[in-house]
Order: structure tokens, then sequence, then C-alpha cells
């Protein structure tokens, strides 16, 4: 069976973990943990819920293709999150299981493409918009989480500013009466 897949639509569909990695170097480690309300995940679960879809996306995907069923892949993320223990589970784990997993997907799509067989031009479009729709949903569902995560990392810093070093204190500031002052004597 042929595919038309958009190839802007694989491509960020492809690209998505590097943004997803390039955005998680700008995040400290230290408050990947923080969660900015009860209702609101921390960076860490939002990877691990990051995987978790990954992986039923991973597995709908074939389903799509050997079985021609639905590409429903939706899940209680929530029930997950609080039943599956990711505030115990390894982000670094589940980095990999996001990068392999989307790289595997990703190149099985790419074979379809330039598979030979084609079928009726009717069933081609019907899976073709099928599966373009899943995978905007897939690129953008990750974006969504990384907006999310800047936006955990916003309020992290309107709680826990940065401290200047000490090395950066002006050569003035360096003064005994400076140093009272600072000091709050």
């Amino acid at each position: 069976m042929r595919y038309q897949i958009m190839p802007e639509k694989l491509d960020s569909f492809g690209r998505a973990p590097l943004i997803l990695f390039a955005a998680l170097r700008q995040f400290p480690k230290k408050m990947w943990l923080y969660e900015p309300a009860p209702d609101r995940w921390s960076i860490h679960k939002t990877i691990l819920h990051l995987a978790d879809n990954e992986a039923t996306a991973y597995l709908c995907c074939r389903r799509y293709i050997a079985e021609h069923v639905g590409l429903d892949s939706q899940f209680d993320s929530a029930r997950w999150a609080q039943t599956l223990g990711y505030c115990h589970q390894s982000t670094r784990e589940a980095l990999e299981i996001i990068r392999r997993l989307r790289k595997t997907t990703y190149r099985l799509l790419i074979a379809l493409q330039e598979s030979a067989s084609v079928v009726t031009a009717e069933s081609s479009v019907q899976d073709a918009m099928s599966l373009n729709v899943w995978l905007e949903h897939h690129q953008c569902h990750m974006l969504h989480h990384i907006g999310q995560m800047r936006q955990n990392y916003e309020s992290w810093l309107r709680t826990h500013p940065p401290r200047k070093p000490a090395h950066a204190l002006r050569r003035s500031d360096t003064s005994s009466s400076a140093i009272t002052r600072m000091a709050g004597v």
C-alpha cells in the first residue's frame, strides 16, 4: 500500500524530538521536579508522559498500517501519571524511548512513502488524510508540552530568581560598608 504523506508533516514529525531535546537544555535539571500548581505537571512528569505517548503512537501507527484499524491512541494521561509513578522513573530512559521510537516510526513512514505498491485513489487519499492528521497531532502534541515546560521554567524563575555569583560583585561593592549592607548588619 502506498501512503501519500505530506513531506512537511513527516519532516516535522521526525524533527520534533530534536526540538524537545534542544528545549530541555534550556531548563536547569534542578527545576525539573518543580510543579507550578497542583494540577500542572513538572518537566520530569511531562517527559514520562511524552514517552508513554510515543510508545502508544508507535504501536498505533503499526496497527493502522498492518491491520487497517483507526489511529486513535488516546489514554488517560492523568491516571497513567498517577498510577505509574512517573516521579520515580528515569527521564534519561524516557528520553531514549522517545528518541528511538520516533526515529523508528519515522523510518517506517519513509519506507511506506517509497513502497512500489499502490492502492485505489479513494483508499489512499482517505488513508493519507488520516495519517497526515495523525502526524500533525503528534508533532503538535510534543510542541504543546514544550510550551508548558517553558511556562514551568518561567514560573520557577519567579520563585527562584538567579543569584549573582560572588565574583560578579563590582569592586566598589567589596568595601566593608557594602558588605555590611548586603549582610543586613
